[in-house]
């Protein structure tokens, strides 16, 4: 599965579809995306992944940059047991012009989560 649509319910909460829950069973982390959209990892991913991109040559503006784009407004969260569902904090929907209709694409390891 490299792609699905869901509404956030009412307490800003998307729902995972079932197929992809094992992905994100270490936990999930939400940023903002390079543009006017969010994305979404698995901590495994961020941690592998995305922590030691971030960490490049200290004196370097585009880490910097990176690091601040990426950190800003970063949230870790678990999935709920029972129902697979992870809140999206609302600064981060703001800022996606998320409001509750959202589509989700694979981007390699991670989604891209957009307004419908």
């Amino acid at each position: 599965m490299d792609y699905f649509e869901r509404k956030l319910d009412d307490k800003r909460r998307l729902t995972i579809p079932t197929e992809l829950r094992n992905e994100f069973a270490s936990g999930v982390v939400v940023t903002r995306g390079f543009g006017d959209y969010l994305h979404l990892y698995s901590v495994e991913v961020w941690n592998q992944a995305v922590e030691p991109a971030l960490a490049g040559n200290i004196l370097d503006e585009k880490t910097a940059d990176l690091n601040v784009k990426f950190r800003t407004g970063k949230t870790d969260a678990e999935l709920d047991q029972k129902q697979g569902r992870v809140t999206i904090e609302q600064h981060l929907l703001d800022y996606a012009n998320i409001e509750r209709d959202l589509v989700a694409v694979r981007a390699g390891q991670y989604w891209r989560l957009m307004a419908a």
